[in-house]
């Protein structure tokens, strides 16, 4: 069991717990690499997690991934940020550190791996198991998981998927949970309070450059750099006349475009390409192609309550384009296509936008 210290996990234990059932409880430590810099609330998540394992019984052990965390998905989150790209470190931390590094260090060892995840599984007639979204729109937690492997899915267990967040805030307030009124966790994966931005800076520094109006070409201002401002932003530019919206980026000439009003034309689009598309299905003898996709989908390129339904266009190049039925606001070349059946039951995977 992955004991985070939040609610979510924590409900996780006593659900086990009231089945008579002890699993081995883990932390996984991923702090900053000079705690003194960051505002981070490990210390308090793992005194959290103690005492929910110790009240149920369960032995916990903290499975130090700091470096993998720093060298993998930093890395990662840092050269799409370089590119100009739009990525998503929640979605490769799963993959990378939450059922990668820890699998690596320990959870080899177990047949299967709980998380306080809010989704669910499903095994067909085939004895294909499936991840499968949570009843709860605004929890349900399929698109950070959409790029984890068929072997980590096939381990991977998900005890609360069935339940709405007001649900588990009961189960741990009747139980009297050290955590029952703990809010969510905001920010980076593992990172706690850590800004986005800082954590950006941080490693990329500042790389100032022209704003310019897209209509007119006329300069309105200067950025710090264009990995601090992603497609479709609204708030937090710092310019008069506006609003203000971020539409395209020149990386070669450090050039960030933004269009004037309150809904710029510019800032949506309808048809869009994705590429390198990862299934995410166990037990098949080889990974199914692309095209194996169904034509009618819904989808996600951000984590909010709504799946989108479109079409898709098979390119040929084992790629295909997204057709939207609405226009969609704040499209970004990086940002993770996540894509589910019509009835946005089963996650069928995850591919990466390009322009």
């Amino acid at each position: 069991m992955l004991l985070s210290g939040g609610v979510d996990s924590s409900v996780v234990v006593y659900e086990f717990a009231r089945l008579g059932l002890h699993p081995d409880c883990f932390y996984i430590k991923i702090g900053p690499e000079e705690e003194e810099e960051w505002d981070c609330s490990s210390e308090e998540d793992l005194e959290m997690a103690t005492a929910v394992a110790h009240k149920y019984g369960c032995r916990l052990e903290v499975i130090d991934c700091h470096r993998e965390y720093w060298d993998q998905v930093t890395k990662y989150t840092m050269d799409k940020v370089r590119a100009g790209l739009t990525p998503n470190p929640d979605v490769m931390c799963n993959r990378l550190i939450k059922f990668g590094a820890f699998d690596e260090k320990c959870g080899h060892r177990y047949d299967l791996i709980a998380t306080g995840h809010y989704a669910q599984t499903e095994i067909d007639g085939e004895g294909r198991k499936w991840l499968c979204t949570s009843p709860d729109p605004v929890k349900d937690q399929t698109d950070f998981l959409a790029q984890i492997y068929d072997w980590q899915l096939k381990k991977a267990l998900f005890p609360i998927g069935h339940y709405m967040k007001d649900e588990v805030r009961q189960i741990a307030e009747r139980e009297h949970l050290v955590n029952a009124r703990r809010k969510d966790s905001q920010g980076i994966c593992f990172l706690g309070k850590v800004n986005y931005n800082d954590y950006i800076r941080r490693y990329l520094g500042e790389q100032p450059g022209d704003v310019i109006e897209l209509e007119t070409g006329k300069r309105i201002g200067e950025h710090k750099g264009l990995w601090f401002h992603t497609i479709g932003q609204r708030k937090g530019m710092g310019f008069s006349g506006g609003p203000w919206f971020v539409v395209k980026k020149d990386v070669g000439r450090n050039i960030l475009y933004v269009s004037h009003g309150y809904d710029p034309d510019a800032a949506y689009q309808q048809d869009f390409k994705v590429h390198g598309f990862h299934w995410l299905v166990t037990q098949m003898s080889q990974s199914p192609s692309v095209t194996e996709l169904p034509h009618e989908i819904t989808f996600k390129i951000r984590h909010t309550p709504d799946y989108l339904p479109a079409t898709l266009e098979w390119t040929g190049d084992g790629s295909f384009v997204v057709h939207a039925k609405e226009r969609i606001h704040g499209v970004a070349p990086g940002q993770f296509c996540v894509v589910y059946d019509k009835n946005h039951h089963r996650c069928l995977g995850s591919g990466e936008i390009t322009l």
